[in-house]
């Protein structure tokens, strides 16, 4: 099972997203759920850390594991960072949302401190 994980910000900026796991949805190869999931989330590092003003860190992990952290440090960036994190996490959760057996999503709020 493939578990995301994703941490917005108390405005909603996405912070942090979380994968890991396996969907075994189908053969090593041809599983279409980790094919939805590594898509999207390639996708997303390869926008953001094209993007001047937002600071991106994490990328593929070990089989299996993706992480990646975020953080703007203009407006324009801040806008550009809100439009991509909410397709990044309605695209995630669209796969979990379908594929419920296969992968899990939870979205946690950042506390301000």
């Amino acid at each position: 099972m493939i578990h995301i994980r994703v941490i917005l910000d108390g405005t909603g900026l996405l912070r942090r997203c979380e994968i890991q796991g396996h969907a075994g949805a189908g053969p090593k190869g041809g599983d279409i759920v980790c094919a939805a999931v590594s898509v999207l989330a390639r996708a997303a590092l390869a926008t953001l850390s094209g993007k001047e003003g937002i600071v991106v860190r994490g990328g593929p992990g070990g089989r299996g594991e993706f992480s990646l952290e975020t953080e703007a440090r203009t407006g324009a960036a801040r806008d550009f960072l809100a439009a991509a994190g909410a397709f990044l996490v309605e695209g995630l959760h669209s796969v979990a949302g379908e594929f419920p057996k296969n992968c899990t999503m939870t979205i946690q709020n950042e506390r301000r401190n």
